[in-house]
């Protein structure tokens, strides 16, 4: 079963069993969202979007074209992405750049990710941060520009939230 609020304007016919998409939400008809998400109030889906399972994310998240989120990962309030490293009003590129966001990793509040990174498998990035360049599995960044803080197991991360891989 499919949950969506009647406050929401949900396009998409892509969308994977027991996922909930909640009030104020747009989800263009093209994305793609998996099962068992949590797609949380005011949030925008563009068409080239594809999410994965066991996703949540939080409220105020814009998700532009371009943007795969792969399972088990966790976007944090007012995350902000972008797709277009030089933008410019009614100027649009041929392709827009392509950003990953890698098994199970985290996002936290109001990080800034740019365009055509790759966050990898299990990092985290600390919140507040603006993510400038890929990012390693298993790491932990925090600041503007981010940097490498640590280090981080998918063992401790499944330990210490009693996840699921």
């Amino acid at each position: 079963m499919i949950h969506i609020h009647p406050l929401s304007d949900v396009q998409s016919n892509n969308i994977d069993e027991n996922t909930h998409i909640w009030q104020y939400c747009v989800v263009l008809k093209n994305a793609i969202i998996g099962k068992n998400c949590n797609i949380c109030a005011h949030v925008f889906i563009e068409n080239d979007v594809k999410i994965g399972d066991n996703v949540t994310i939080k409220s105020g998240v814009q998700l532009w074209d371009g943007v795969v989120v792969e399972n088990n990962v966790f976007i944090g309030p007012n995350v902000t992405f972008t797709n277009d490293l030089y933008p410019r009003s009614k100027k649009y590129p041929e392709k827009f750049e392509k950003t990953f966001l890698k098994k199970g990793c985290s996002i936290g509040a109001n990080s800034t990710i740019l365009a055509g990174v790759e966050i990898g498998e299990y990092a985290l990035i600390g919140a507040g941060s603006v993510v400038t360049k890929n990012i390693p599995a298993n790491t932990v960044w925090y600041g503007n520009p981010a940097e490498l803080k640590g280090y981080i197991t998918k063992e401790e991360i499944i330990k210490k939230y009693n996840i699921d891989d």
